[in-house]
């Protein structure tokens, strides 16, 4: 769905509800500003409140009526025993995580104490009579949530969006405090943690505690859409369609409507909660080099009239195993086979650390990757806000999508087990959401439930959980360390020069990390402390190693059947100096045009 036209209506009612509904205040008031930290980037300037993150966060199911709540909110940080706050600490910029520079607060908390937040809310009468909801599109970890007073709900999920009803707990022309408490252990708690550490250092890095992405208002009628999951199949020419939702009558019918450039070329009706197929008479696939994507409209229909819709996109695209020409295992992409060759991307920033700057930041990161010729891109243990994988997917990337890990394997004694088990709990709960959550991106094409070993358990029921989520995707069982013989691919680390795995039958063979090349930048650096899998002495030096990698690594596509690489990494991130980029995203140390020829197989230096 191109959301240029719902983008312009939302934007030209966006400052007049705002304000309605929150009570605003004018941009730079309360005296808030960024902290300075080790390393910003040139967006930092850019950050304001009222300003940064107002894009509708949810691109593939959009509606017009919306406020964004981010902004400046009162915080205050307090042992965890303790109740709300009878006083506040000051100002904190949402969505940026209270370690962050960029909110403004740059703090420390631990796992002994909890963060408020709070703000006002006003809803307007022109309100009345439809439900209100409260999204949260991540709190990183354990969230309550007050009106008034009142606790309405809560939440433990670093990474998830959800939603809380707050309909019955407002009133309109009424002036209610919204309060929200968060509790983050990091490493000293048994959740999905990715690379944050409670002590950062090495490989891992500075934690993202509590809001850290976009939270906004939303008003539905009381019949309304909760989401859908779309399934492209390309071989017989469908989409087949399930929209769930809440409150409907004996008689509602759900509609769908496809669109290919403003034509409709499907429709289909049906009950609610019903598996919908729409047949398409021509495909235009979804590829890297063509992200074609099609038009989305979902209705609710009750005697005639509309009762709820939304709109969104999808790409019609099919990734699977196979053999090639050769007889060789591979990936393939809408049956053919595509060498994908994309980086290590972690998402950290050095002002917002798991928040970028801007949504311009963050599509930044994706256009020098595909200006370096990158046409996949591994998320590693980090899942990034629903707007990212709108750029992914309209940009054309391939998308492995990494589960968090937890830090550690949690042992299983009889002293422990219950450890385990809620750890264990923990990440499944997680895991299940996050597959739930991004179903319809089609740039997404592997989930990767394990890395390296880290909480690693029970691969192979862990592999079928997934497979039971989602059998439209490759499953990677664990990429590095310890392969268990499931999944579709064999994915081995070699740092840091590429080698393969053994051909296999029935899986493809893929190096889902190597490389690491470290160069360090003077003044574009975290701290002086810093290390790479290998150093090199200058970008000259750099670049000779890295287009002695790529020849390697194209025998081993031609030779060996390797169906993808990932080098390691977009960027440096904190202690680590081993990026394509700087930290700050300054640099780009061998210069784009030498990344996107030694990709090309063109050798630039002796």
């Amino acid at each position: 769905m191109k959301t240029f036209i719902i983008r312009l209506i939302s934007l030209a009612i966006f400052p007049l509800l705002c304000c309605q509904i929150t009570g605003c205040k004018k941009p730079g008031s309360d005296g808030w500003k960024p902290k300075a930290g080790p390393l910003m980037t040139q967006w930092s300037a850019d950050v304001a409140p009222g300003k940064t993150w107002t894009e509708y966060p949810r691109p593939q199911m959009q509606r017009n009526n919306w406020v964004n709540l981010n902004g400046l909110w009162d915080y205050a940080i307090t042992d965890t025993a303790a109740g709300a706050p009878s006083s506040w600490d000051g100002k904190i910029l949402v969505p940026y995580p209270i370690e962050s520079a960029l909110s403004g607060v740059m703090k420390r908390v631990t796992a002994h104490e909890k963060i408020w937040y709070q703000r006002i809310l006003k809803v307007p009468a022109h309100l009345r009579s439809k439900r209100i909801l409260l999204n949260f599109e991540a709190i990183d970890w354990e969230a309550h949530i007050f009106m008034d007073g009142e606790e309405v709900d809560t939440h433990q999920g670093g990474y998830d969006p959800f939603t809380v009803d707050i309909t019955s707990h407002v009133k309109p022309g009424v002036q209610h405090k919204l309060t929200i408490s968060v509790w983050d252990p990091s490493t000293e708690g048994y959740q999905p943690v990715g690379k944050q550490f409670t002590k950062p250092g090495g490989i891992w890095y500075t934690p993202s505690s509590g809001i850290w992405q976009t939270v906004w208002l939303e008003k539905v009628p009381e019949t309304h859409i909760t989401d859908y999951q779309i399934t492209p199949d390309i071989d017989k020419q469908e989409v087949r369609i399930k929209i769930t939702g809440q409150e409907f009558y004996g008689n509602d019918r759900v509609q769908i409507r496809i669109f290919d450039k403003q034509k409709q070329i499907g429709f289909e009706e049906g009950e609610p909660d019903e598996l919908l197929s729409v047949k398409l008479d021509k495909m235009h696939l979804w590829s890297p080099e063509d992200p074609y994507l099609y038009d989305l409209q979902i209705r609710i229909i009750r005697k005639s009239a509309v009762v709820d819709q939304v709109k969104g996109y999808f790409g019609m695209r099919k990734i699977s195993i196979g053999k090639d020409e050769k007889g060789l295992t591979r990936i393939l992409l809408n049956n053919k086979f595509v060498f994908q060759n994309g980086p290590l991307d972690q998402g950290f920033w050095p002002d917002g650390l798991y928040t970028a700057p801007t949504e311009e930041a963050m599509k930044a990161d994706l256009d020098s990757l595909k200006a370096m010729g990158f046409n996949m891109l591994r998320k590693h243990v980090k899942v990034e806000p629903r707007r990212y994988y709108y750029y992914t997917d309209h940009m054309g990337f391939l998308v492995w999508q990494d589960m968090p890990s937890m830090y550690y394997e949690v042992p299983v004694t009889s002293d422990s087990l219950a450890i385990a088990k809620k750890a264990r709990r923990n990440f499944e709960m997680e895991l299940t959401e996050l597959i739930k959550d991004h179903y319809n991106p089609p740039s997404i094409i592997m989930w990767v439930p394990f890395n390296e070993g880290w909480g690693q358990y029970q691969t192979e029921r862990i592999t079928g959980l997934v497979r039971s989520l989602d059998s439209s995707r490759l499953v990677n069982n664990a990429s590095g360390w310890t392969d268990k013989g499931v999944g579709d691919v064999n994915d081995i680390h070699h740092y840091p020069d590429p080698t393969a795995p053994p051909i296999e039958e029935k899986r493809a063979i893929v190096l889902g990390e190597f490389g690491g090349l470290g160069l360090y930048v003077p003044g574009h650096v975290w701290q002086a402390e810093n290390w790479g899998y290998e150093k090199m002495q200058n970008a000259d030096a750099l670049l000779q190693k890295y287009e002695n990698f790529y020849q390697e690594l194209f025998r081993l596509r031609d030779e060996k059947g390797l169906s993808a690489c990932v080098y390691t990494q977009t960027t440096d991130v904190e202690t680590e100096t081993n990026g394509l980029m700087t930290y700050d995203r300054n640099r780009v140390k061998m210069g784009v045009a030498n990344v996107a020829r030694a990709h090309a197989g063109k050798i630039t230096t002796k």
